[in-house]
């Protein structure tokens, strides 16, 4: 009798937790936020969502999102200025919410909300946040930015900014108290959201993971405009993707066994001084397996990176051994055709959209030094997130993990060691070592993929809690315990289920690398240590 009569009080209060919850939620509808309207609130019961259509295919993510908890769902809109229209999703958990905000960032030009995301976050017992930037479209159209510079400042910081205000403000009125802990995570245009969010508004975050950021936003894209010009304005230059498999063995070849494993991987590819010549066509080559003249000389141009009339580099070449792979050159550099690369459509989109405001702009005019001059001026401010100056955010205790794949064949991983090295100048080893750490990822791809392991807890990864593992628990760790992150073990999965790696290697605080002890298995991290000063 006793067991029955607490299981129904249980039921009773379990019910009543859900009305209240759900009376709460609906109750936002009505919230007063400065700046913002909250235009949708909705209790979303246990599997229910129904993800809205994408502007691009993706894999069927319905079995995820049939996993996620009940949770209060608050769409809202903030419009800072006449031009801005900055949609904003808050996902708050109905039970076991962990007292902590969770941002999320963008990818490319932006212009839609990370779901999945979200219903990560929220599963794991955050309350999640993600935003537009002030624009809908796909990532890789920048046509909504012609003649809205308004809309260009929402895109480059305003738009995370209103978001993470607006979150804080709902997640409050939802629980009846503030969030204890806020945190960003975001790679590629999500990793320059922030930096920007460190550098501009460092009270936003307490915590905050940037990944492969597009920081020096300006230099990037006139990169990509200078290497589809390299690749395409003499027809005999451009490398077919078919030619990309002749590159990467070659490479490997020269450069494999610096690092004294031959596993695919280079450890650190600015080792590698690979002399694209060695594989130029001779006069009984195949010319399917070797570089005719002109595409050796571009090929040169990319390694090399865009250098001004007096011969100072304008921004970093990509490093040699990211030629390879589904998330290759194929895909970011070269494309399927000419000017059909994934960076020749963000180049030619900012300089038409936001520099030039020529939708009609022909990429073919395209000068250097010009074109840098113009996007500094024009869009620099907004866009960069380039000052070293951290010094706001670590004064208030804000802690920042940074991390890049060695293999990134979209934004070039030695520019985000120049950031942080240009932090460490600014203020002292010591004051970074403070609040700053660089993890650079051998063998990884644009924010994941590539030969090496790409799995550590990083942004479209956020799983773990294991500080060990994930460098998302990591900064947790850090910012509530004051536990820095040393060494953060990284795993490669055939498999989707995560069970069993193939492959573990330490990724160690830059400047220090992983080097193999000499003997055991070179898939077990055990047989590595981290070498260097740190």
């Amino acid at each position: 009798m006793k067991a029955e009569l607490s299981c129904a009080l249980s039921f009773l209060v379990a019910a009543s937790a859900i009305a209240f919850s759900q009376d709460s939620c609906q109750k936002l509808s009505g919230a007063e936020i400065p700046g913002a309207t909250v235009t949708l609130a909705q209790l979303v019961a246990a599997g229910t969502f129904a993800a809205p259509a994408l502007p691009f295919p993706v894999p069927d993510q319905s079995a995820f999102y049939k996993g996620l908890p009940a949770f209060c769902r608050v769409v809202a809109e903030a419009k800072p200025t006449v031009d801005s229209n900055i949609k904003i999703e808050v996902w708050m958990p109905l039970s076991g919410w962990n007292g902590k905000l969770q941002g999320i960032g963008n990818g490319g030009f932006a212009g839609l909300i990370e779901d999945r995301q979200l219903g990560v976050a929220v599963s794991k017992g955050y309350a999640a946040t993600g935003t537009d930037t002030g624009h809908t479209g796909s990532p890789i159209d920048a046509t909504w930015a012609l003649g809205h510079p308004e809309k260009i400042v929402d895109f480059g910081h305003r738009g995370v900014h209103e978001m993470t205000r607006v979150a804080k403000e709902v997640v409050h009125a939802f629980y009846g108290k503030a969030a204890q802990r806020s945190y960003f995570a975001g790679c590629s245009d999500g990793g320059r959201e922030a930096l920007m969010e460190a550098q501009r508004y460092p009270a936003d975050y307490d915590g905050i993971l940037a990944g492969a950021p597009a920081n020096y936003w300006t230099a990037l894209l006139s990169t990509a405009a200078w290497d589809t010009q390299a690749l395409t304005l003499d027809p005999a230059s451009f490398i077919s993707p078919a030619k990309i498999p002749t590159i990467s063995a070659a490479v490997l070849a020269a450069c494999d066994e610096l690092d004294g494993v031959r596993d695919g991987i280079l450890n650190d590819p600015r080792q590698c001084h690979f002399d694209p010549a060695m594989i130029e066509c001779k006069l009984d080559g195949d010319p399917e397996r070797c570089l005719t003249p002109p595409q050796v000389a571009v090929l040169k141009k990319i390694y090399a990176g865009p250098h001004d009339t007096k011969g100072r580099e304008v921004f970093p070449g990509y490093l040699p051994g990211a030629e390879n792979g589904q998330g290759g050159w194929g895909l970011w550099i070269l494309g399927p055709a000419p000017a059909k690369s994934l960076m020749a459509f963000f180049g030619i989109g900012y300089f038409s959209n936001m520099v030039y405001e020529k939708s009609d702009w022909d990429y073919k005019s395209f000068a250097l030094e010009a074109g840098m001059h113009a996007a500094a001026e024009k869009t620099a401010s907004a866009l960069n997130a380039t000052d070293a100056n951290l010094k706001p955010f670590k004064d208030r205790g804000g802690k920042l993990i940074v991390y890049h794949g060695w293999n990134d064949p979209a934004i070039p991983a030695t520019n985000t060691v120049n950031y942080y090295e240009s932090v460490v100048a600014k203020i002292g080893q010591h004051n970074a070592d403070s609040f700053v750490r660089l993890y650079m990822a051998p063998g990884m791809q644009h924010c994941d993929g590539g030969p090496g392991p790409d799995s550590f807890g990083q942004v479209g990864k956020m799983t773990g809690d294991d500080p060990q593992h994930s460098i998302d628990a990591a900064l947790e760790q850090w910012v509530e315990k004051g536990t820095a992150p040393t060494i953060i073990t990284a795993s490669k999965y055939v498999s989707d289920d995560k069970q069993d790696a193939t492959m573990t290697r330490p990724l160690c605080p830059y400047p220090q690398a992983a080097k193999y002890k000499g003997t055991g298995d070179t898939n077990d991290a055990a047989n590595f240590v981290c070498e260097g000063k740190k």
